[in-house]
C-alpha cells in the first residue's frame, strides 16, 4: 500500500519568490503539471507585509482556478482577525464559484497579537474577534439576510451573492498547534491543519488529541479531516539539505531554527519513511511544501507517495 492509498496528497505552489521576481509562467506550468500527476490539492499561504515576495493568496487562488480543473484549491492559512468578514466571505464565495466548488479556506488566529495594530485593530480579545469572523462568514455563505450581533460586528439583513458553489459551504480548516486552539477547531471548524512551522516531534501528540476529541464527540475523520503542512528538502547530502532548509526558514520566518524543529530533510527514502509514519497515524491530507528545487521535487514526491508509478 502506498502513502497515496491512505492519505490525500496536496502540494504547495510557487506563490513565494525568494529572489523577488514574480514568475507566473512557472506558476501556470507547475499547477498544471501537479494536476496531471494527480495531486489532490494545491496550496498557498498568506504573507501581507515584509519579505520575501509573496502573491496575495486569494488573488493567487483565483488565478490558478483558471489554470486547473480538478485539484482542490486551498490557503493555509489566512490570519482571520486581520480581515473584514463580509469582504472575506464575498471573496471566498466568488473563488469557490469561479473554481467550480474547489476551495478550502484555512484560517488561523496568528502568532503575533500586536500585528493587528497596523491594520487599525486592537490586539485585545482577538480570540473573540476570530470566532465572530468564523460565525459571520459561515452565515453569509449559507443564509440570506443575515442578522448578527456580536461584540465587534453587527449585521442587519446583510446578504452576499453569489453563495459558494459547495454545499453547505467550502470547508473551513483551522491551522492550530496549541491545545486550546485545537479544542476551538473541534468546536468551530470543518478540519484541522498542523502548521508547517509547528514541531514535527509534537505532531503525533496533536493528532492523538484531535482523534480523542472527535471520539468523545461521536465524530469521525470523515466529519473532520486531519491535515499537515510539511516543509521538506530532498537531498542525499543531509547537511546540505538542512543548510538549504535553514536558509529558506531564515528568509521566510526570520528564524533559521524553525527548519530543524519543523522540517524534514535528507534522502528520498528518509522523507518517504517519515511521511508513511504520519500517514499511518491517521493524517487525511498532506500539504507537501518543497522549499527548493520545486519542480524536480514535485516529480520526486509523486513517485515517493505513489501518485505516479
Amino acid at each position: 500500500m502506498t502513502i497515496a492509498d491512505r492519505t490525500r496528497i496536496g502540494i504547495a505552489t510557487p506563490h513565494m519568490f525568494m529572489d523577488g521576481k514574480v514568475d507566473m509562467a512557472l506558476v501556470g506550468r507547475y499547477v498544471r503539471r501537479a494536476e496531471e500527476l494527480g495531486y489532490a490539492s494545491l496550496w498557498t499561504q498568506e504573507r501581507l507585509t515584509g519579505s520575501p515576495t509573496v502573491i496575495d493568496p486569494l488573488s493567487f487562488l483565483a488565478y490558478i482556478s483558471g489554470q486547473t480543473s480538478k485539484a482542490r484549491l486551498g490557503v493555509s492559512v489566512v490570519v482571520l482577525p486581520r480581515h473584514n468578514p463580509i469582504h472575506l466571505a464575498k471573496q471566498t464565495a466568488s473563488i469557490d464559484q469561479m473554481s467550480g466548488g474547489r476551495l478550502i479556506l484555512g484560517v488561523g488566529l496568528g502568532a503575533n497579537a500586536q500585528d493587528l495594530v497596523q491594520y487599525g485593530l486592537s490586539p485585545e480579545r482577538r480570540v473573540r474577534r476570530f470566532i465572530e469572523h468564523v460565525e459571520i462568514i459561515k452565515a453569509l455563505w449559507t443564509q440570506d439576510n443575515v442578522s448578527y450581533k456580536g461584540d465587534f460586528y453587527e449585521l442587519a439583513g446583510t446578504n452576499i451573492a453569489p453563495k459558494p458553489a459547495q454545499s453547505p459551504h467550502p470547508p473551513m480548516w483551522f491551522g492550530a498547534n496549541v491545545d486550546s486552539a485545537i479544542h476551538r477547531a473541534l468546536k468551530y471548524a470543518d478540519g484541522w491543519t498542523g502548521a508547517g512551522s509547528s514541531g514535527a516531534k509534537d505532531f503525533p501528540e496533536k493528532v492523538a488529541l484531535v482523534q480523542s476529541l472527535l471520539a468523545a464527540d461521536g465524530r469521525t475523520k470523515a466529519d473532520f479531516p486531519i491535515s499537515k503542512r510539511v516543509y521538506l528538502t530532498i537531498d542525499d547530502d543531509e547537511q546540505r539539505a538542512l543548510r538549504r532548509m535553514q536558509e529558506w526558514a531564515g528568509s521566510y520566518y526570520g528564524n533559521a531554527d524553525i527548519a530543524e524543529r519543523a522540517g524534514i530533510w535528507g534522502s528520498a527514502s528518509k522523507i518517504q519513511e517519515k511521511l508513511a509514519e504520519w500517514s499511518e497515524l491517521g493524517v487525511d491530507e498532506f500539504i507537501l511544501n518543497p522549499v527548493v528545487d520545486l519542480e524536480d521535487t514535485m516529480e520526486q514526491l509523486a513517485v515517493m507517495t505513489g501518485l505516479k508509478s
